[in-house]
């Protein structure tokens, strides 16, 4: 039998390409007779510079940024020709905060920004930026600072970071703006497709997992309905209703404002320049997996993604997620032909991270026994 073992990164824990090679050393632990491919993914969110800058032949650069809380933190973007290949998380994501540093009041974007000066200072004229895994909800409000622009209050004072502070805008200075921005093209990568706002906007689906309350989030939700609207008349586009809008806490909000913007699936972007079709063709089975599956999978994560292209394709789709929430049954309408939880057992999150790797192998010894029934 012929496996594709193509995941996502599991968030906090491991990286894709970890990820692939503990459910192949599974199996090859296992009695299953298989031949196996790894083919790690990404979305736009941890994993999505790896995941392009090999497939592309780039190269990867390092730089200090600042991280959400502002320390200086080594981060990384990849270098193809000239695009560069940008994703938030490794500047101003989850992955670089404690759950308990974790505050979406005060968490900015500004290393974001630093990375994208960095890739304009080695000549780029392409920029995608992968918007998934981000520890902010400020609407990009740092990146800007970052860039150049100037935020201020009613007294023409700047306002503080984060995402607490957006309700103080009063008037933006844009003179100072990098200009080297004007003739740069920007690809956004984006794994959901929510409203900056409302509902199902950044904050009310978001910011939880960003260590907001539920009074954090009507009030995070409020100041970036306010901070749109003091953006809006400076953009050709309905900052409020644009889908995707509410990716990474909003950033592209600010983005929209200071240069020009195409939005599009990080999934896609990301396996068409691996060729996952070619690959999903040579195999008779395909192992996905990421770190939580729910209805939020379902919005463009990457295992939704290879699920939809393996069933076009008559392929048999197994997920390994490290947890199953609600709603995961969806996606056995989408090409899943059964899903499994690799955390053995009752145990805290912090032991479910920590055991990652040997809890992806143990469930995929079971999957590859299992399969030798067929």
């Amino acid at each position: 039998m012929k496996i594709l073992i193509a995941p996502d990164s599991f968030k906090e824990s491991v990286s894709a390409a970890d990820a692939a090679n503990a459910i192949q050393q599974g199996l090859a632990h296992s009695q299953l007779n298989g031949q196996y491919r790894c083919l790690p993914l990404a979305d736009g969110g941890e994993g999505t510079v790896d995941a392009l800058t090999n497939a592309l032949n780039g190269e990867i650069k390092t730089t200090q940024v600042r991280d959400p809380l502002g320390r200086l933190v080594t981060s990384h973007w990849g270098k193809v020709n000239d695009t560069a290949v940008i994703e938030m998380a490794s500047a101003s994501g989850l992955e670089l905060l404690s759950e308990q540093e974790r505050n979406p009041l005060i968490t900015d974007s500004f290393g974001t920004g630093q990375l994208i000066l960095d890739a304009l200072d080695h000549g780029v004229s392409k920029i995608i930026l992968g918007l998934g895994g981000s520890a902010t909800n400020d609407g990009g409000a740092g990146l800007m600072r970052a860039l150049g622009a100037k935020l201020y209050d009613q007294y023409g004072n700047d306002i503080a970071p984060g995402g607490g502070s957006l309700a103080q805008l009063k008037s933006i200075d844009l003179q100072s703006v990098d200009r080297r921005l004007a003739n740069v093209r920007f690809s956004l990568a984006c794994d959901v497709s929510n409203p900056l706002c409302g509902s199902n906007g950044a904050s009310a689906i978001f910011g939880p997992q960003k260590g907001a309350d539920k009074a954090m989030v009507e009030l995070l939700d409020q100041n970036l309905k306010h901070f749109a609207s003091v953006l809006q008349p400076y953009c050709d586009i309905d900052l409020l209703t644009v889908a995707g809008m509410g990716a990474a806490g909003g950033l592209s909000l600010g983005l929209e404002l200071i240069t020009k913007v195409e939005r599009g699936s990080g999934f896609d972007l990301i396996s068409n320049a691996v060729e996952l079709e070619k690959h999903i063709q040579w195999a008779d089975l395909v192992i996905t997996g990421e770190g939580k599956t729910d209805n939020q999978s379902l919005a463009g994560k990457a295992c939704f993604g290879v699920a939809n292209l393996a069933k076009s394709l008559n392929t048999p789709v197994l997920l390994i997620s490290g947890s199953l929430g609600k709603d995961y049954q969806q996606l056995y309408q989408h090409g899943v032909v059964a899903a499994f939880s690799a955390t053995l057992g009752p145990t805290t999150l912090q032991n479910a991270i920590k055991n990652a790797r040997q809890n992806l192998q143990q469930t995929a010894l079971a999957i590859g026994n299992l399969l030798t029934l067929r």
